[in-house]
């Protein structure tokens, strides 16, 4: 489903209405968090989660911090548990031989960057990374997972949302009270356009560091003005992935915004493929909807693909300092865990 407009405006009597509701989802939250009883393990864990629900740009977070990583030398594997997908067991993620309604979407696409690992619990899924040969493992959400103890806490946020209404579900996008998510975590990252980052920081003020990062395409090769497209996403805010298509010079004549995650049926997409044809247009859309296409649907479908950049390198270096220094002692000395 896609966000309902009265999470993000100043003031909604529906809003107003669910508080009690938020309230006491909020008090679950941190009651569940306030009694785990999270583990340890013997290779640094960096959480990269959010405080919204909802799309804020993890997977992104999670593929350029594993590139990041990667140039180093180390061995970065990534944990998630795979949200909508059927397998629940303990799976290292093969695009080869699954696919979306099995492992998920984001540990599909994740899987093209480093060994991916899905579990109905995160904690199976580290100890089979860490036996597999991981020094550091990326896990993508978790924030509010009380079960594993983390090295480093990333807070995700939209830049230009933000937190919303800062209510908690459903009167609001967050999962828990800003203040208390923020108390757990290293650091935040915003990120968006600079204009939308410099009005988030402006509008905020962080006792850890705040860095700012921002998604651009990918050069393809192509020129995005010489056709005619008809784009669908089913992320977290599909109007972002319209808007790049734009400024690309893109002429988008249509545009479907679907729920997130929703499957990719064969009727959804026949018809969509028909449109394209009678209005001489190319299907485009996201990396992560290109990978819940049906297999005869692939190669006819464009995706535009998206990285993460930080405004700041220096600070990230920073930010990930105790991390790197960890996974070099465990290198040099064995596991101190």
């Amino acid at each position: 489903m896609q966000a309902p407009d009265y999470w993000n405006r100043s003031f909604s009597i529906l809003a107003q209405a669910l508080r009690p509701l938020g309230m006491i989802y909020a008090a679950a939250t941190a009651r569940r968090i306030r009694n785990g009883r999270p583990q340890s393990f013997s290779v640094p864990i960096i959480c990269v989660g959010n405080i919204n629900a909802g799309g804020t740009g993890k997977t992104p977070t999670v593929i350029a911090l594993v590139q990041y990583l990667q140039n180093k030398g180390f061995t970065p594997h990534i944990v998630s548990r795979g949200f909508g997908g059927t397998i629940k067991a303990v799976t290292k993620v093969d695009p080869k031989l699954h696919n979306a309604s099995q492992t998920g979407d984001e540990p599909l696409l994740m899987a093209a960057f480093a060994d991916t690992w899905i579990a109905d619990r995160r904690v199976c899924a580290v100890n089979a990374a860490i036996v597999s040969g991981a020094d550091v493992i990326l896990m993508d959400d978790g924030h509010q997972d009380p079960s594993v103890q983390k090295d480093l806490s990333l807070v995700v946020v939209d830049a230009k949302r933000g937190f919303g209404n800062g209510y908690c579900l459903p009167a609001g996008p967050l999962r828990e009270p800003v203040p208390l998510g923020l108390a757990r975590a290293d650091a935040i990252i915003s990120i968006g356009t600079d204009i939308d980052n410099q009005s988030f920081a402006a509008q905020h003020q962080f006792a850890i560091p705040h860095l700012r990062a921002q998604l651009s395409p990918l050069e393809m090769g192509m020129d995005w003005a010489d056709g005619r497209y008809i784009a669908f996403a089913g992320i977290g805010h599909p109007e972002k992935f319209f808007d790049t298509l734009k400024s690309l010079g893109a002429e988008v004549i249509a545009t479907h915004a679907l729920d997130d995650h929703q499957p990719l049926s064969r009727s959804l997409m026949q018809r969509l493929m028909n449109d394209a044809k009678l209005n001489s247009a190319q299907l485009v859309t996201t990396e992560k909807d290109a990978v819940r296409l049906p297999p005869d649907f692939m190669g006819q479908v464009l995706a535009l693909p998206v990285r993460l950049g930080f405004a700041d390198t220096h600070q990230l270096d920073q930010v990930l300092s105790k991390v790197i220094t960890a996974i070099a002692d465990n290198r040099a000395h064995g596991p101190q865990k």
